[in-house]
């Protein structure tokens, strides 16, 4: 499968509300005679360039609108020497930048480049490190930058404006890779160069079908980039229980509740707390955990980051990837909603290899360090620190069917050298029912069907 190579005016067009681009204005374009090396043919090469594109450089900046909101845009031409980064290039990608952060706008990236260029030697890979420089003052700045890589994004294009993004978005088929092809391996694995296999290996967010980029484009631009996005406005409410229990009688209660295959899990409540929903997928380090679900909403118009627990044991990819979006919508002072449900860490000996210990630590202290107001409810299981990493202190709410143990019944037994069959006593010894985790100060309250707000047992 192939992505068709639209001309960078073109790619705009197609994703931006129409009539919207204003072309930023280029700075001189001003380089000896072939160029910083006297590269032989090197100008006849750009003039060729030129004519058949009808560009200056292999870039071209902007502002768009995207369903309405304005962003800065900057969009590669491939025509142009393979959509290569010079140092005009660097100088136009500066000024995009720079035009971003005097406005206060998101900046999104069209990403479809082959590399550094050849021509300009050295010089033209230094711009790699002024285009880092310029990621990293528009994040310093609050900003958001979403890249959508089309075909092809390979070299430092990938390794900067692709990969740094907050949010990584691609088109299917194209091929995304630090190594081109005509450079990697001769044995090397496809898919390895692909959107779906970044997607899979946990560096991309979203492999986006072209007719779904426009919408997908200014959802993200609603949730990341409105004006005015300030995490001091106080937590969000906790979502509304989804089932009609009573709290449980003993502990052991709890925990078949919370067991129930039919018990309600992470995408339902989601689904019912938010309008609209946008995926955020991959730790960005090589995993993705299906089972746990990281990306941004809209409830009653204020954007909401989320990192939401399915039920099964959480991976590290997953303690990571939530991680990362606790500190994304820290940075952009957007409020964040945790649903914990697992009954515990994945403890097999992959989930070690890709460093448990660390993911989980590095999850304590995301939601330890934030600034912005963090919100958890605890959906199901609750089962020891891999449960408690996505929890927020001091404002963590409790379903009826759920309970939260310093270990699971279970296990706790077997560690205290009892029978399996003094499990039920031993939940009731723990104090794991919602009602208990209240009394005790773990959790603030036990929020009720249909409300937003917990009942009159909260403690504050």
């Amino acid at each position: 499968m192939t992505t068709t190579r639209l001309p960078a005016r073109a790619a705009i067009a197609s994703v931006a509300d129409p009539g919207s681009f204003a072309e930023l204005p280029a700075p001189r374009p001003e380089s000896p005679p072939d160029g910083p090396l006297t590269w032989a043919g090197y100008d006849d090469s750009r003039a060729r360039a030129a004519a058949r594109t009808g560009e200056q450089e292999s870039l071209v900046t902007g502002t768009a609108r995207f369903g309405g909101r304005e962003a800065t845009v900057v969009s590669f031409e491939f025509g142009f020497l393979g959509g290569s980064l010079g140092e005009r290039t660097g100088d136009l990608l500066e000024a995009a930048h720079t035009h971003a952060r005097e406005h206060r706008l998101p900046l999104v990236s069209l990403v479809a480049t082959g590399g550094s260029r050849m021509q300009e030697g050295m010089l033209a890979l230094t711009q790699l490190q002024r285009v880092a420089r310029q990621c990293v003052l528009t994040r310093a700045a609050g900003l958001a930058q979403i890249a959508v890589l089309r075909d092809p994004t390979t070299g430092g294009g990938w390794a900067t404006l692709g990969a740094g993004a907050d949010v990584v978005l691609a088109l299917p088929g194209a091929q995304v890779g630090f190594a081109g092809s005509r450079v990697r391996p001769a044995d090397a694995d496809p898919a390895a160069y692909c959107a779906e296999g970044q997607y899979a290996a946990g560096h991309v967010d979203a492999v986006v079908p072209p007719a779904e980029l426009p919408a997908t484009l200014a959802g993200w631009l609603r949730l990341l980039g409105a004006p005015g996005a300030d995490g001091t406005a106080g937590p969000v409410a906790p979502p509304a229980a989804l089932a009609c229990v009573p709290p449980p009688e003993t502990g052991w209660d709890a925990v078949l509740q919370a067991r129930h295959p039919d018990r309600p899990r992470a995408e339902a409540y989601l689904d019912s707390y938010f309008g609209l929903r946008l995926p955020l997928s991959g730790d960005r380090a090589g995993g993705r955990d299906p089972g746990v679900l990281c990306g941004f909403g809209l409830r009653e118009g204020r954007p909401v980051a989320y990192a939401a627990q399915c039920g099964t044991a959480t991976r590290p990819a997953g303690y990571r990837t939530a991680a990362r979006v606790v500190r994304l919508a820290d940075r952009l002072g957007i409020p964040v909603l945790t649903l914990v449900d697992t009954p515990g860490a994945a403890n097999d000996a992959a989930a070690e290899h890709a460093g448990a210990g660390p993911a989980i630590a590095d999850a304590f202290a995301a939601l330890a360090g934030a600034t912005v107001p963090v919100t958890s409810l605890l959906i199901g299981e609750g089962g020891s620190g891999g449960a408690l990493a996505l929890a927020a202190p001091g404002n963590t709410w409790v379903t009826p069917d759920s309970y939260f143990s310093v270990i699971a019944p279970e296990l706790a037994a077997a560690i205290l050298k009892r029978p399996p069959q003094a499990a039920p006593a031993t939940a009731d010894q723990l104090r794991i029912r919602p009602q208990d985790l209240v009394a005790l100060g773990v959790a603030r309250g036990i929020v009720e069907p249909g409300a937003q707000t917990a009942q009159a047992s909260e403690t504050t």
